[in-house]
Formats: C-alpha cells, sequence, structure tokens
C-alpha cells in the first residue's frame, strides 16, 4: 500500500526557515502550513503548493513524494 507523504518539514529544517517566515512569504495562514508540516493535508492546494515551490527554490516533487507503506 503506497500513500502520498509531504516533505515540507525535513525542506524547511534543511533551509532553516520557520512555518511561519512560510506562512508570511506565501500570504497563507499558519494553521494551512501547520498542516502541510505535520502531512495532515487532505486535500493539496496548487497555487499554495506553487508559491512555496518558488519561494523554497526546490521542485514540487521535493515537497510531496508517494511512499510505501
Amino acid at each position: 500500500m503506497a500513500e502520498i507523504r509531504l516533505y515540507l518539514d525535513k525542506i524547511l529544517e534543511e533551509k532553516n526557515i520557520s512555518r511561519y517566515a512560510l506562512a508570511k512569504a506565501t500570504g497563507t495562514q499558519y494553521p494551512i502550513i501547520d498542516k502541510y508540516y505535520k502531512n495532515r493535508v487532505e486535500r493539496y492546494d496548487k497555487d499554495l503548493l506553487l508559491r512555496m515551490c518558488l519561494y523554497l527554490e526546490c521542485e514540487p516533487g521535493d515537497l510531496i513524494k508517494l511512499v510505501e507503506k
């Protein structure tokens, strides 16, 4: 069985960026960024993913991966 896994926590840690800074830079409410950070998102917002990728200078595949359980 596979699942989609978000790696925002690892990317933010590697780049030394806080969730608050990402929320402010992307114009997104902190609780929404926190859900992505904690991998608790049920529906992915493509516009938010784009803003995060542009700010973090990464590809969508760096944020979201298909992993085996």
